[in-house]
């Protein structure tokens, strides 16, 4: 019982959000099958949202535990609102609102009374959002293995040389840039510059909030403002979530064109993903798991290198998220390896 204390706010959520997908389900059908039907969607997409983000749950509390208490209370109150109506919700608008020359109450409209053609704008903008999503991701997890004082490593072949190839200034950005250049060349030629400008544009937003960051948590006077620092690493995450839901949305449409119960399912599933970053930070999951942090930043690799891969060739979305999962479970393997060697060793 323990642990169910912090998913009681998610199982509420859960509860009222499978209600209204049912109800959206009779509106649009206008029968009992209609939202039966509504509500099997809403729970496959928030089944999707906590498969393809359970790696997001270990790097946010990567960067929870190191917050203040009233910030890491913000990132679930003002977190999820962000995440759910506006990633979930209000983002796929803007794009659709974007794409299609229209005003923010007419594309609400268009997905509300005709969702088929708000689902055929909504994808056709796919590879801009892999290419902003994905250099984004990517460069989240190469920051981390091409940190210089990295001194743990779980794959040591390939962490360790790269430890030590972080010692060259920006080489991460260096990376993705040549990344999204050869991937462009496998698009139409006509689409090559918005892909590229999209990731481009994935790379100033990460150097900006990384920027953002370090200016707030290192102030002139040297010493360290925990709140200011907090309220950076409250943007980054943020910024991060965002990333991540790129794959969820844009992959939820293969399940259904209904932004509503789009937002539903995922919302459902990234109250879960943010229920599961809290009790990892008051369990202490991450110190209890040597390899677990590592296994998360492989799988947001992945996650990043197959929201590119997509714009070629489709990738399922199960595949990815069992590939995400494949790394999570081998970090928590390892990880338990280590600790029964370590008692072994120890006197």
């Amino acid at each position: 019982m323990s642990n169910l204390k912090y998913f009681k706010s998610s199982l509420w959520v859960t509860f009222f959000g499978l209600i209204l997908s049912a109800g959206v389900g009779h509106y649009y059908g206008g029968t009992t099958a209609a939202a039966v039907q509504a509500l099997f969607l809403c729970f496959v997409l928030s089944i999707l949202e906590v498969s393809i983000s359970f790696d997001n749950a270990v790097v946010n509390a990567t960067v929870l535990r190191n917050m203040t208490p009233v910030w890491q209370k913000r990132f679930i109150t003002w977190g999820i609102l962000i995440a759910v109506f506006g990633m979930r919700l209000v983002f796929p608008l803007l794009i659709v609102a974007v794409v299609a020359h229209l005003g923010p109450i007419e594309a609400l409209k268009l997905a509300a009374f005709d969702p088929q053609k708000y689902a055929e704008i909504m994808m056709s903008v796919h590879h801009e959002v892999a290419a902003y999503g994905g250099s984004f991701l990517m460069l989240v997890a190469l920051k981390y293995f091409f940190d210089a004082e990295k001194d743990v490593h779980w794959i040591q072949v390939i962490e360790r040389p790269l430890s030590k190839l972080g010692r060259l200034e920006a080489i991460e950005v260096g990376v993705v840039l040549l990344f999204l250049y050869f991937m462009s060349l496998e698009l139409p030629v006509l689409e090559q510059t918005s892909f590229l400008i999209a990731g481009i544009f994935g790379i100033i937003t990460f150097l900006a909030v990384e920027g953002i960051g370090t200016f707030l948590q290192v102030p002139e006077g040297g010493q360290v403002d925990l709140a200011k620092a907090s309220m950076g690493m409250f943007l980054y995450l943020e910024v991060l979530d965002a990333s991540f839901s790129f794959d969820g949305v844009i992959g939820a449409f293969a399940i259904t064109n209904n932004l509503f119960l789009i937002a539903i399912g995922l919302g459902i599933g990234a109250m879960f993903v943010r229920s599961l970053t809290i009790m990892m930070v008051d369990k202490g999951t991450l110190d209890a798991f040597r390899y677990l942090e590592h296994g998360a930043f492989w799988a947001v690799g992945a996650l990043a290198t197959m929201m590119f891969l997509d714009v070629v060739i489709h990738v399922p979305e199960w595949m990815t998220g069992l590939i995400g999962g494949v790394f999570i479970g081998l970090s928590i393997y390892s990880s338990h390896r280590y600790r029964l060697g370590a008692e072994t060793r120890s006197p």
